[in-house]
Formats: C-alpha cells, sequence, structure tokens
C-alpha cells in the first residue's frame, strides 16, 4: 500500500524571494511614452502661488495712469489756471561821493564822479526787497493778501485766506516775486507777478521807492552816527583847548611875566654883558699893575669894579639857573609845558572840527540813488502761467516715470521667476 508522503512546498528562489519595491528596482524601465502611439506625456504640475497680473496688463495700466495725469494736467494749465500779468524793471545802484574825489588826480575825479554800482550795495538791496519787512510794507498798501486770496481764481493759484499769516503769505510770495543780481551786466532785475497788470506795476514801483528809502536810511543813520561822534570830540577838544589856555593866563598872572623865555634870555644877555665887562677890566688891571704899585688908587678902583661884577655875575645867575623852585630856569620849563599843552590842544581842536565839516560835507553827499533803467512796465498781455510748455513738460515727466515704473516692475517679475 502506498502512502503519500507530505513534503512542506520548497523555497522558492532567492530571485522570486525580492521584496516589491526591490524588484520594481529589477523590473526593466517602461518603455518611453513614444512608443505607444496616441499617449502623451502628462503636462507638469502647477506650482501653487498669488496669481500675477499678465505683463501687457500691468503696462497698460502704468501708461493709462501716465496718460490720464497729462491730460488732467493739460487740462488744468489750459482751462482752469488763472491768467498771472508780470510787471519788470532793471535798476542799478549808485553812490556819487563826492567827498572821496582827489583834486590832486584825474582818476580820483572819474571815481568820485563814475557813481557806479557797488555789487554790495545791490545785494542788500537783493535782500531787503525779499525780506518781510518789504512784504509788510506791500500788504498794508496795496492790500496783496486780499487779492492774491481773491476767489475768482483757480484754487491752486490763489493764497489760502485773506488773513493767511505773514509766514504763509511769505512763502506764497516767493513764486510771485523774482530779484536777480546779474554780475556781467551789474544790474538788479525786478519782477512781480500779479493777477492784474495794474497790481503787479503797483507792486514793482512800491519794491523800488521802499528801497531806495531802505538805502538811503541806512547811510543817513551810518552818517549821523559819526556826525554825533565827531560833534561830542569837538566839544570836548573845545573844552580841553579853553583849559589849556587859562592855565597858561594864570601862570602869567602869577608870575607876573608875559614870557619867563623871554626873561631868561634877557638874564643871559646881562650875564655875557657882565662877563665880557669883567674880562676887560681884568686886561686893564694886568696893565696898570705893569707899571704901578698895587696900592695905587686907579689898580684899587679897577679891582673894586672887578669885584663889584662879580658879585652881580653871582645874582644873576643864581636868578637864572638855581635849585630854588623860582628860578628862571624852572619857571621858563613850567610855561613851556603849559604853552605845548595849549598848542596841543588847539591843534586837536582844529582837526576835530575839520573831521566835523568833512563828515557833515559827506554825510549830505554820499546819497545813494536807484537809477531806473527800465522803469515797472505795464503788462499788455497774461506772461504766466505758460500753459504749452507746463503741459508738455507734465507729460514728459509723467510718461518718463512710467518708464521708470515698468522698468522697475519688469526687474521684480524677473527676480520672482
Amino acid at each position: 500500500m502506498s502512502t503519500d508522503l507530505a513534503f512542506p512546498p520548497a523555497p522558492a528562489p532567492a530571485a522570486e524571494r525580492i521584496e516589491p519595491k526591490a524588484r520594481a528596482r529589477h523590473e526593466p524601465l517602461a518603455p518611453a511614452p513614444e512608443a505607444y502611439p496616441g499617449v502623451t506625456e502628462a503636462p507638469p504640475p502647477k506650482r501653487a502661488g498669488r496669481r500675477r497680473w499678465p505683463a501687457a496688463r500691468v503696462r497698460n495700466a502704468v501708461l493709462g495712469i501716465a496718460a490720464a495725469a497729462s491730460l488732467g494736467a493739460a487740462a488744468y494749465w489750459c482751462l482752469i489756471a488763472s491768467d498771472l500779468y508780470v510787471s519788470e524793471t532793471d535798476v542799478v545802484v549808485q553812490r556819487a561821493d563826492m567827498g572821496a574825489i582827489d583834486p590832486g588826480g584825474l582818476g580820483g575825479l572819474l571815481s568820485g564822479l563814475s557813481g557806479a554800482g557797488n555789487r554790495n550795495d545791490q545785494m542788500l538791496l537783493r535782500n531787503h526787497l525779499l525780506s518781510q519787512d518789504m512784504l509788510a510794507r506791500l500788504d498794508a498798501s496795496l492790500h496783496l493778501r486780499a487779492h492774491y486770496a481773491d476767489h475768482r481764481h483757480d484754487l491752486l493759484s490763489r493764497l489760502s485766506a485773506a488773513n493767511a499769516p505773514m509766514a504763509r503769505f511769505r512763502e506764497y510770495m516767493k513764486s510771485r516775486l523774482k530779484v536777480e543780481y546779474d554780475d556781467n551786466e551789474g544790474v538788479l532785475h525786478v519782477e512781480a507777478s500779479a493777477f492784474d497788470p495794474r497790481t503787479a506795476q503797483a507792486i514793482v514801483t512800491a519794491m523800488l521807492r521802499e528801497g531806495a528809502a531802505f538805502m538811503n536810511a541806512n547811510d543817513h543813520r551810518l552818517a549821523q552816527t559819526q556826525v554825533d561822534f565827531l560833534s561830542g570830540e569837538a566839544a570836548q577838544m573845545g573844552r580841553r583847548n579853553q583849559a589849556a589856555r587859562q592855565a597858561v593866563l594864570d601862570f602869567q598872572s602869577r608870575e607876573g611875566m608875559v614870557s619867563p623865555d623871554g626873561t631868561l634870555d634877557a638874564v643871559a644877555g646881562t650875564i655875557t654883558q657882565l662877563e665880557s665887562r669883567k674880562s676887560a677890566l681884568q686886561t686893564q688891571l694886568g696893565t696898570l699893575e705893569a707899571y704901578l704899585v698895587p696900592a695905587h688908587p686907579d689898580v684899587v678902583a679897577v679891582r673894586q669894579q672887578i669885584a663889584a661884577i662879580d658879585g652881580e655875575l653871582a645874582r644873576e645867575r643864581s636868578r637864572a639857573a638855581s635849585s630854588d623852585p623860582h628860578a628862571l630856569n624852572r619857571r621858563a620849563d613850567s610855561f613851556r609845558q603849559l604853552q605845548q599843552e595849549a598848542q596841543f590842544s588847539q591843534s586837536l581842536y582844529q582837526t576835530t572840527l575839520a573831521a566835523l565839516e568833512k563828515g557833515r560835507i559827506t554825510a549830505m553827499q554820499a546819497m545813494k540813488q536807484i537809477s531806473v533803467i527800465q522803469a515797472p512796465t505795464l503788462p499788455e498781455y497774461p506772461a504766466r502761467p505758460r500753459r504749452f510748455y507746463n503741459s508738455l513738460v507734465f507729460t514728459l515727466a509723467a510718461f518718463m516715470a512710467a518708464a521708470i515704473a515698468l522698468l522697475l516692475v519688469s526687474v521684480v517679475r524677473d527676480h520672482i521667476d
């Protein structure tokens, strides 16, 4: 009887026991999609992210904004902007300083009479014309704030309010007033724009009038200061001279002599005569002693005369020069000092008086004059705003900004991609 023995299944070959993943690695590659007709390659998956506008749409939007802004600006400049009338003038500040003339030379004469414009004076006048004090005077006389704040004009051209603060009014007037100095011509060019021609001309005329008054006031103030100083010095020098002269008179009255120097000279002359007389007597005495005895009356008489002259010489010399305060030499020295002080005081007084007179003449002659080369014009047509020019410039600027914006957008898009 045959009995079937059950044996366990044989183990699978090693090649069949490979795991599925490993089997996949060992399986041959699938044929390319081109090997199967009618089957196309699947598109790559889309990247998740924010939706971007197409480049053409962005370009059209930016150019549209630039075009709209240009049209709006052109409409404002050509249809809405108020007319502005410009009045202008050219002036030169001249100084005819006759005190600076040098009579000894033709060059000094020409320089004194030329009255050429001074750049410092021109710049000083320019700064004053643009100052807040000038605007305050113009507003007080011409009511400029009310003129520029008139509601009949467009909002962008007019002043915000008729009672606007002076600081805001000054900022507004920077676009309505222009004062420029021409270094080549040496003239000052003044312009003023207003909403009507009469007001523009009145502004320029008032500026010239106030500027001339300001320049002359400065000169007069400086000249008057100098004259006042010289007047005080002249008065002081006059009192000093009078005191010195009185000291000389008091000395003469106290000493009882007009001039100690003259008295001293007279005493010196007397001493010289006495010495000469003594010399003659000594010669005579020598002659007498040659043939007479010492006791002879003639010899005794000559000796007595010599002794008298010696006594007189001693007295005169003591009177002329000694340690005594009342000696003539000391009194003469004191008198000379007083006389020199009087002469010096007199010289100072005369010099001060001459300077005072010169200062007064200079104050009268050194006046600045504003010479008007071109009188303030009365505008016949509005010169501002320049409508076509402003529109063209704004359009070019708008499209240039649009081109820059598109360039930046293109750079950003390329960086993101």
